[in-house]
């Protein structure tokens, strides 16, 4: 049976302290910052790959074990081998993985744990079925929770090439005030147009691209020729 004893080992063996001031500058660690006192080991995304890989049959108790870790890379972990185990999963596999996830949000507070895990265990288990929790995440008063619900909308562009539900979420986030979720937002509708249709997105731009954030619409436009950026960001489309 794998155990989280043996599993923190192997997390140990490939840390690196002198990662560490790096990842927590990285990700705004400061008090004050939406990172606020996580604590980092120095593993990279690669290494946790592999561990999560090895243990990938980690039990679901083990699992939420390392999901409400104070360490990042352990939560990290933990999120990555529920990936595997949804990907493999049987429908009530995947249905208790998703409603752990959704009751664990607390815990999946940083822009890498969301954007990891969401588009596949919550958009994953959300392609055939009504997606109104997404309304319920993206109303939240939780950055995470706001942002798990825009990047769960990537895998309905990856996988049916369908971006209505990534224009009614990005509709309601248009006036968001963070950062974090202008960016995500920004992220997703470029993805629309390079996956979908430049000429959709290019539709939802020209009703939008005038209320919404800077940093939003440069994430957005970021594949159209300078030309057309530079009209966009002067608002002369």
């Amino acid at each position: 049976m794998q155990s989280v004893i043996k599993l923190r080992k192997d997390l140990h063996h490939v840390a690196n302290p002198k990662k560490v001031a790096l990842l927590q500058k990285f990700f705004k660690t400061k008090e004050g910052e939406y990172g606020h006192g996580d604590i980092f080991i120095g593993v990279t995304v690669p290494n946790l790959r592999l561990i999560a890989k090895k243990y990938s049959e980690l039990n679901f108790s083990n699992v939420e074990t390392l999901l409400m870790s104070p360490i990042h890379e352990e939560r990290l972990l933990g999120l990555l081998i529920l990936v595997l185990q949804f990907e493999k999963g049987s429908n009530e596999i995947r249905k208790r993985i998703y409603n752990f996830y959704l009751s664990h949000t607390a815990y999946i507070n940083n822009w890498d744990l969301v954007d990891l895990s969401a588009d596949k265990i919550v958009g994953g288990y959300l392609l055939e079925r009504s997606t109104g929790i997404l309304t319920k995440l993206a109303t939240s008063d939780s950055l995470w929770d706001r942002r798990i619900a825009v990047i769960a909308t990537y895998q309905f562009i990856k996988e049916k090439k369908e971006y209505k539900e990534t224009f009614r979420i990005a509709r309601i986030l248009l006036h968001d005030d963070h950062d974090l979720i202008h960016k995500a937002v920004g992220w997703m509708l470029r993805e629309v147009g390079k996956r979908c249709s430049r000429e959709i997105l290019s539709s939802f731009l020209v009703k939008h691209y005038k209320a919404m954030p800077r940093t939003c619409l440069r994430y957005a436009i970021e594949h159209y020729s300078s030309d057309v950026r530079k009209k966009y960001l002067l608002g002369v489309v």
